[in-house]
């Protein structure tokens, strides 16, 4: 049996024994984080750190008289192990129960779903990683981080929902620097390891690695036709996860949609954005035990058709949930692509800013829906469909109803993968599949 297969088979063990010991008026949930991952450090053409990880968690949640108490507490895929330390968790949370404020708006689990979902994948060996990293790296100053395996979540409860799911992927985020310390970085990920694929976007880098050795030019504050490349595009979308489609913060007149939901603003017609759990990157069913539509279209056509609504949400305002996450975040974002061919994007840009990346993003008028943030890394100025030199850094202020609206010109053909890298807790899932888009006036304030 496979170390995979133990974490799955003790989590069902464990969570079918926990059913005896509730209580009449109690119900129990189980909510386990698991992983067996490959991380290897490198920087300067060598290996600095490397090793496997093989580590779970388990949250154990107790309900009864309409309160609500958490235990969190390790999980080694040893039923032996294991169980003792969730029977004194139980233990615990059941002493403590009656000390809580009651919650007026508690979401229970209902119903005896359950669902398996498998997504295998490719993977380089762990004696192959450096080799395969590093060779292609070869006479660069480079830094990075592979992580690669496989992660689990599963779910249980006391009414019978059991969910699993399991997938295999890796996350290769790295950076290439000239001599004076400036940084190109990219990103690579999926569930099968593509040695070509690889090679294309380390020659791109070291294109633009030699750019990067012109010297900068200060571009003044103002309006600038810009490309925003995916890894920036997804940085404006993930915004959309703090207050922005959430219809709790909607309902609080802090959303950053407001006006669109409105029907005030509205965007492009060829803004489309959509959760397409589909691509099998994160589990559907969230910490409830409910399950996702595989689909659900949010912006269409540049139109607001679905909120972002919490089982939670929907009792406080009476609503019908979509089975959102708590926080009613996006977790399977998918922006659709457009018409604009890679190979004419410096052409169409004709002249203006090239932006790889953003950092330090940031609301400047939430109900506005004003972003502030950084342009960071291979950023640069480009004439008449040439770049030019790279740009020292610029604050830029602008709202998503002129970038994903009025100022949208195009987006690319193509979408790709910009995964989620964490690795504070645990290996972070998911991700956002976006186009490079390019806009008109993008506002510069510093």
């Amino acid at each position: 049996m496979s170390r995979s297969v133990a974490w799955e088979s003790t989590f069902n063990q464990i969570a079918e024994v926990l059913n005896r010991y509730v209580q009449p008026g109690e119900q129990a949930l189980l909510q386990l984080v698991a992983e067996e991952s490959q991380f290897t450090r490198f920087n300067q053409g060598r290996v600095r750190q490397t090793g496997q990880v093989s580590d779970g968690q388990l949250r154990l949640t107790l309900i009864g008289s309409g309160r609500v108490c958490d235990r969190t507490l390790p999980f080694t895929g040893e039923k032996e192990t294991d169980w003792p330390l969730i029977i004194t968790a139980l233990a615990e949370a059941r002493q403590e129960l009656p000390q809580l404020p009651e919650d007026p708006f508690l979401v229970m689990p209902q119903g005896a779903a359950t669902s398996r979902e498998e997504y295998p994948g490719q993977l380089l060996e762990a004696a192959a990683v450096p080799e395969a990293i590093l060779t292609p790296l070869a006479g660069t100053d480079s830094a990075g981080l592979y992580a690669g395996g496989r992660c689990m979540r599963g779910y249980a409860d006391s009414l019978g929902q059991l969910h699993w799911f399991e997938t295999e992927t890796f996350t290769l985020d790295y950076s290439l620097f000239t001599a004076d310390g400036q940084a190109v970085k990219e990103v690579l990920a999926g569930n099968q390891w593509d040695a070509a694929q690889y090679d294309r976007q380390i020659g791109t880098c070291r294109q633009f690695l030699g750019l990067m050795e012109r010297s900068p030019k200060a571009v003044p504050r103002g309006q600038y036709r810009t490309y925003l490349a995916p890894a920036a595009v997804a940085d404006l979308v993930s915004m959309f996860s703090w207050g922005g489609i959430s219809e709790a913060a909607l309902r609080r007149s802090g959303g950053a949609l407001r006006a669109l939901q409105q029907g005030e603003r509205q965007l492009s017609p060829k803004f489309h954005l959509r959760e397409n759990f589909g691509r099998g990157l994160v589990p559907r069913f969230n910490q409830w035990g409910e399950v996702a539509p595989t689909e659900l279209p949010l912006i269409a056509s540049g139109e607001l058709v679905n909120t972002l609504i919490s089982s939670r949400t929907a009792q406080e305002y009476g609503l019908v949930s979509n089975y959102a996450a708590a926080r009613e975040h996006l977790r399977a974002p998918e922006i659709s692509p457009g018409t604009l061919n890679e190979a004419d994007i410096l052409k169409q840009l004709d002249t203006g800013l090239y932006v790889s990346n953003l950092h330090y993003l940031n609301w400047s008028d939430q109900p506005k829906g004003r972003i502030t943030g950084m342009t960071r890394y291979a950023c640069f100025w480009v004439e008449q469909g040439e770049i030019v030199a790279p740009i020292q850094n610029l604050r830029f202020d602008e709202s998503l109803y002129r970038c994903f609206g009025d100022c949208l010109i195009d987006l690319t053909n193509t979408v790709v993968l910009v995964p989620e890298v964490g690795s504070y807790e645990h290996r972070a899932l998911g991700g956002a599949w976006v186009p490079g888009m390019l806009v008109d006036d993008f506002t510069y304030t510093l």
